[in-house]
């Protein structure tokens, strides 16, 4: 295809974003291109920089010059913020991603290790999320501003993202019972 007939404008429509997310899902999964990944890390390259490489493959397939598509890629957030739909397809393809370079770069078993050390972090999230539920909205709210204030204080560490039961009726609790406040007193003199 000639660079001329190449879409170099514009941004991309839901269908096409949907066609490369889908698309990109179904390369990723193809073991001679995990082995073009783990290659690349082999030889010391970054594997972001191979799975890029694909996205600008499925550009050309698509008629879209590479360098709008990774532009238009930047903008999904803003671009299609009332889409849900769309962007939870964009942000399992940006998940697929991640996991094709991490399969890459740490080998079967590290690998393997992380993806269950990630799921047994997700029991944990939605048991946490059960939980919260038995709780008034109010207190739900309290319970969610704490767990935000913990991740921030851990620099968004995964491991910061739960909250155990004792410390949820902590927060309760402390929403409940007002804090001990003395009155100040009025000066004698």
């Amino acid at each position: 295809m000639a660079n001329t007939q190449l879409q170099k404008y514009g941004l991309l429509s839901r269908e096409q974003l949907v066609y490369l997310f889908d698309r990109f899902s179904v390369l990723i999964s193809q073991p001679d291109v995990k082995r073009r990944i783990v290659e690349a890390v082999n030889d010391k390259q970054e594997p972001v920089a191979v799975t890029t490489a694909i996205q600008e493959e499925i550009f050309l397939e698509m008629g879209v010059d590479p360098s709008l598509g990774l532009a238009c890629l930047g903008k999904v957030n803003m671009t299609y913020e009332n889409d849900q739909d769309l962007l939870i397809r964009y942000y399992r393809f940006v998940a697929n991603e991640e996991v094709a370079c991490d399969e890459a770069e740490l080998g079967p078993e590290e690998f393997a290790e992380k993806l269950h050390s990630q799921q047994k972090l997700q029991e944990q999230q939605l048991e946490m999320l059960k939980y919260m539920r038995k709780f008034h909205l109010d207190d739900q709210s309290a319970i969610l501003e704490k767990l935000h204030h913990q991740m921030e204080d851990a620099n968004f560490d995964s491991e910061a993202s739960v909250l155990s039961s004792e410390q949820i009726q902590e927060i309760v609790r402390r929403r409940v019972s007002p804090l001990f406040r003395p009155r100040a007193m009025k000066n004698p003199m």
